[in-house]
């Protein structure tokens, strides 16, 4: 935790892991709310990892994460189809 006032961080990423559990486990959920407030308190953005269900994105977005990504919204692509992409609309607007 001291890292967070030696270094000039901007962002806090929330591992998959705790992201993974997060409908499963109290404690998760609660190391996730945690980390969400401190990133808030210190204007930090909080970026969660890994989110793949509905249910996981509407639980990060309960307690507040100000980012977040993962399979719910796409796997990863090359650069190269990325304008691509961008001109056709994202694959996840079907869901």
């Amino acid at each position: 935790m001291s890292y967070l006032r030696l270094f000039p961080f901007d962002k806090i990423k929330i591992d998959q892991s705790f992201i993974r559990e997060l409908g499963d486990s109290k404690d998760c959920a609660a190391i996730v709310k945690a980390v969400v407030d401190l990133g808030s308190s210190l204007g930090i953005t909080t970026t969660a990892e890994g989110v793949e269900t509905t249910d996981q994105l509407d639980q990060v977005r309960e307690h507040g994460c100000t980012e977040i990504q993962g399979y719910f919204f796409g796997k990863p692509l090359p650069f190269s189809h990325v304008e691509k992409l961008l001109r056709k609309g994202s694959p996840s607007q079907s869901r």
